[in-house]
Parts: C-alpha cells; structure tokens; sequence
C-alpha cells in the first residue's frame, strides 16, 4: 500500500502543471473539493458508512482537513501557478520527511538518540545543499520570493497536518473522514476563488486534471495516506516519499520539457540521499 501511494502522490505536482495554464488555483480546488466530497458522500450512502463519532473528532478532522487539503494543495498549485515548476515544487515539498523525523526524534527520548541525531543533521545539511544545486540558478526566473513562499506553505502544511493527524484523530471510516476534510477545505479555498478574476477554460487537459484529482489523487491518494496513518505506516510512507521529487522531475521533463540538466539530477540525488539519512531507522 505505501508503494501504490508514493505512485499515486508523484503524479499530484504533474497534474497542477497540467490544469495551471486554463484555471485559477483555488478557483479549481474549490470545486475538486465540492467533487471530492459529493463522491465520498454518494460512496457513504451506498454502503452504509458510519460517521465520526464527537464533536472533537469532527474539529479535528477539520484542522487536518485545512492542513493537508487546503494549505498544502493551496501552496502548491498557487506556486506552480506563479511559475514554479512541477519538479522544483515536488524537491521543495520533498523536504516534509526531514521536517517530520526531526520533529519526531527530538520528541522522543530513546537510546542512541546522539549518534541518530548526527546522521539527521547530516541528512538535513545534504537535503538543503541538493535544493540549492537545484534551485539557485533558478532565482529570479522560475523561482521567486512569492512562489518560494508559496511552497513553503504547502510544505508547513504537509508536515504538521501529518503530525497533527496522528496525534489528535481515533481510528474512523477513512470515506466519512476524507468528507469532513473535504468539506473544511472547501470552505477556506471558497472566499479566495470568489477574489480570483481569471475564468475556468475548460480545456482538454483541465478536464483531464479535474478528473484525475478526483478519481485518483483524493479519492485514491488522500484515503491512502489517511489510512496508512491511521494505521501507524507513517514512517513506511515517508520512507518512500523521497522518490516522489526524481519521479516527478522526470515526468515534467517528459510531459513539459522541464529543464533536467547534470546539475539538477547531481542536487536531486542529493537530496533523495539526506532525507535517507534523517528518516532510516537507527540499527540496533
């Protein structure tokens, strides 16, 4: 399941690339949200799903809802809106396994926790140089201080949201769950879409997009990762996520003629090597 997971994830920063150039970003996610969540409830009704039980549950459900749903999905369709590129964005995004496991190791108290603490801080330093190899040249052009900040946000995002969910939410249908996230993404994205000016052009690639962010990325991609942390493979799922920035950079290049010169794939490999290092387990 992590495996099929990381597939789905990678093809998430190809599909804003593909739907950015014929809509405004949370002009669409407004209404993929609105989708998403119609399917989950016509699933729901179908088979007789139970809802989360407590209000708690429902407040949580909702902050990790605008945490992984309209944070991160916002911040990186509004950077690869502004210019950024869907493999740029997915390296950037990519550092969410080292922010967690750093969060996680200096929150636990274990034995060895000087030796591991080492090798993360190396895993980070490397992490940070590959992004740099990668991003520098392309200050000023594809990378500016409006859309860096916009992946910043998604991958804030992305990690507390993660923490967030594992820490605060009790085990529950993942369809009634992903409803109630849903529905709170909907919510946030609704008044920013109403500020957007640019109309939808409903163009092939835009129904392509629409369609495969409901089918596949939410209804897929999100019950996936909502279930593999429910289920404790968080750690599975950001082991592998270090192999959705190469995975992706190598289909913008094919799909989008994404520039993948020596020294971006040198900065790639990099950084797939020090998240490596901050989030593999310590031998015993």
């Amino acid at each position: 399941m992590p495996w099929l997971f990381v597939l789905i994830w990678s093809t998430g920063f190809v599909v804003a690339r593909l739907a950015m150039p014929h809509a405004p970003p949370f002009g669409f996610l407004t209404l993929r949200f609105a989708l998403s969540a119609a399917c989950f409830v016509i699933w729901i009704v179908v088979v007789g799903a139970k809802w989360p039980k407590g209000r708690w549950q429902w407040f949580h459900l909702a902050v990790a809802g605008l945490l992984m749903q309209a944070a991160y999905l916002g911040g990186v369709w509004a950077a690869v809106k502004s210019g950024l590129g869907a493999g740029t964005a997915a390296l950037l995004v990519g550092l969410q396994p080292v922010l967690t496991a750093l969060w996680l190791t200096r929150s636990v108290q274990s034995r060895g926790v000087s030796s591991v603490a080492a090798r993360q801080w190396l895993g980070l330093f490397l992490g940070f140089a590959g992004i740099g190899l990668v991003v520098w040249k392309k200050l000023g052009g594809e990378v500016t201080p409006a859309n860096l900040a916009m992946a910043t946000v998604a991958l804030l995002g992305i990690t507390i949201g993660t923490l967030y969910q594992k820490r605060f939410l009790v085990p529950c249908d993942v369809r009634t769950a992903s409803t109630v996230q849903m529905v709170a993404a909907f919510f946030v994205c609704l008044p920013l879409a109403l500020l957007e000016s640019e109309p939808m052009d409903w163009h092939p690639n835009l129904i392509l997009a629409m369609a495969w962010s409901v089918g596949i990325l939410t209804l897929g991609g999100s019950s996936l990762l909502y279930l593999l942390i429910q289920r404790g493979e968080a750690t599975a799922v950001t082991s592998l996520l270090y192999l959705v920035p190469p995975c992706t950079a190598l289909m913008a290049w094919a799909l989008f003629g994404e520039s993948l010169t020596l020294l971006m794939m040198v900065g790639v490999a990099l950084t797939v090597i020090g998240v490596a290092l901050v989030v593999r387990r310590p031998t015993k």
